[in-house]
């Protein structure tokens, strides 16, 4: 697994305890990476998760932790994730009373590593109840 890349952070919602639900989507391989909805500007929403094919693992993170992403954006595409120009995801810090030292942030491509290391800084894992086949 850790040759795996971060390709997407899809919202699911909140469970019952209040808790945010998400899914790191994680590929082999970043190039030509697509999903529908992708070129969608403002992404508003509209973006669904990468196509199947490209799809190795899903860590999925249940957490207080209040994430934006590049899905919901009012203002950037989801191509635009791909090409740099902002993260996948964020932390979202309106609600905080002081800045965070480290606010995190997930940018397309990133090793799983990364991914794992950061969530660890604030506590958290990434549960990997399902990882597809290698194809």
């Amino acid at each position: 697994m850790k040759d795996l890349f971060l390709i997407y952070v899809n919202q699911i919602g909140k469970d019952y305890k209040g808790n945010y639900v998400y899914e790191f989507i994680f590929s082999d391989s970043t190039k030509n990476v697509d999903g529908d909805g992708w070129d969608a500007v403002p992404a508003a929403g509209r973006p669904e998760a990468p196509n199947d094919n490209f799809i190795k693992a899903v860590g999925r993170l249940e957490s207080d932790l209040h994430l934006d992403l590049i899905q919901n954006n009012t203002e950037f595409a989801v191509w635009d994730s791909v090409d740099g120009v902002i993260p996948l995801a964020w932390e979202n810090v309106n609600a905080y009373e002081t800045y965070p030292e480290k606010r995190l942030h997930f940018h397309f491509g990133l090793p799983i590593l990364e991914v794992e290391e950061k969530l660890y800084e604030k506590d958290l894992t990434l549960n990997f109840k399902k990882q597809t086949h290698a194809s």
